[in-house]
């Protein structure tokens, strides 16, 4: 049986694509998963990340391709793997629409803001075309965020479903991503975990 494609997609830079990715790939590995992550996005974060983990277990295999290798590549990888996660350029370029085409779910990542709202919207037009579920997570969320919630009440606009976990804005997940490392790991008692936790249980169970 094949494995799960999970992309990670988002148009607007710097909402946190990469950082879901390595978290969730530790979480869903120490879930007793075989996973592997797949960099396409051209800034190559996720690779370093991999590069960094080493032979830390649990193993995680990471590749990094671009271009129209990706499809390929990412096919190759589910017959392997329970799960793939892919981790995509921003902008609607062509690796982020083989990435989404290639998706069983598409993560989409959006913090708090009217920006990231506004710009989430054409990753969203860009996965129904494509016929793939989406779901939206919010992402980097400050422990006061009334907007977060106003944002929430908008969603039924993006006609997309909403993540019922929110991720906070929290150092640890950065300084678990310095050692190569997931939050889980290095902070195993924090609500970062925690939230990374219940994040990959909802989404492993939306996978086929």
């Amino acid at each position: 049986m094949a494995g799960s494609v999970i992309t990670i997609a988002q148009q607007k830079g710097g909402a946190g694509k990469t950082t879901l990715a390595a978290h969730l790939a530790v979480a869903m590995a120490q879930s007793g998963r075989s996973v592997a992550i797949m960099d396409i996005d051209p800034q190559g974060s996720l690779t370093a990340w991999s590069q960094a983990r080493g032979e830390a277990e649990p193993a995680i295999a990471g590749h990094q391709v671009t271009g129209w290798r990706a499809a390929g590549a990412v096919e190759r990888l589910t017959r392997d793997f329970d799960v793939v996660i892919v981790d995509s350029p921003p902008h609607a370029e062509t690796e982020a629409r083989i990435a989404v085409r290639a998706a069983d779910l598409v993560l989409v990542p959006v913090q708090p803001s009217p920006m990231d709202f506004w710009a989430t919207k054409p990753t969203i037009a860009l996965a129904a075309a494509e016929k793939r579920a989406v779901l939206v997570v919010l992402n980097r969320v400050p422990a006061r965020a009334r907007l977060a919630d106003e944002i929430t009440d908008q969603m039924d606009e993006l006609g997309a479903d909403l993540a019922g976990v929110r991720i906070g804005n929290r150092i640890a997940l950065a300084a678990a991503l310095m050692k190569g490392r997931g939050v889980t790991e290095t902070h195993r008692r924090s609500m970062a975990a925690e939230e990374i936790d219940a994040l990959a249980t909802e989404i492993l169970d939306r996978l086929p």
